[in-house]
């Protein structure tokens, strides 16, 4: 009973010690990329085709907490369907918060969600548009594997919403990406 006992106390003691370690070399700065598709949707999607996204990020991820913050810088961009040649491109700086649904498996599935500044312009043969400063939002989910204490991927999908003249612009990238 005392061997085992002291073994309790043991391992106890390790598993703090190990806890501690962790959270000395944890950094809770991050910095990022993704890129990936991104599919028009509502009025967007009735004059552009399919087009792309790609983004860095800096975030702040408290140890043990599942709430984080996130800043991006994004370009967006979708090509006419038909007419002129050109694209509609819409450039976003956000602010999000994520929540990270615990699972205790080696992959965890996180929501996302934020506001920000979108400047949605259009390039038509060569000539663009005055770009507009707009309001938008987004939300959105994903999964995060984690490949080390200080580098994970992402696989992540949002709708973007963005209320310009007359209509919406609104878009569901869908991204790739990696944190360290």
């Amino acid at each position: 009973m005392k061997n085992t006992i002291l073994s309790l106390i043991t391992v106890a003691g390790l598993a703090a010690v190990s806890a501690a370690a962790q959270a000395q070399s944890y950094n809770p700065f991050q910095i990022g990329a993704s890129g990936g598709i991104a599919f028009p949707t509502s009025d967007l999607g009735n004059t552009t085709n399919t087009g792309y996204n790609i983004a860095v990020s800096v975030g702040v991820k408290p140890l043990m907490m599942p709430i984080g913050i996130r800043g991006e810088a994004a370009w967006n961009q979708f090509g006419f369907k038909s007419g002129p040649n050109g694209s509609i491109n819409i450039p976003s700086f956000t602010g999000n918060l994520t929540y990270g649904l615990p699972l205790g498996v080696g992959f965890s599935p996180y929501i996302i969600g934020g506001i920000g500044l979108y400047r949605p312009s259009a390039d038509i043969n060569g000539t663009s548009s005055q770009a507009t400063n707009e309001f938008g939002w987004n939300a959105g989910g994903g999964l995060k594997l984690p490949l080390s204490t200080s580098f994970e991927t992402f696989v992540e999908a949002r709708y973007n919403s963005v209320n310009v003249n007359g209509g919406t612009l609104s878009f569901v990238p869908l991204t790739v990406g990696f944190m360290f």
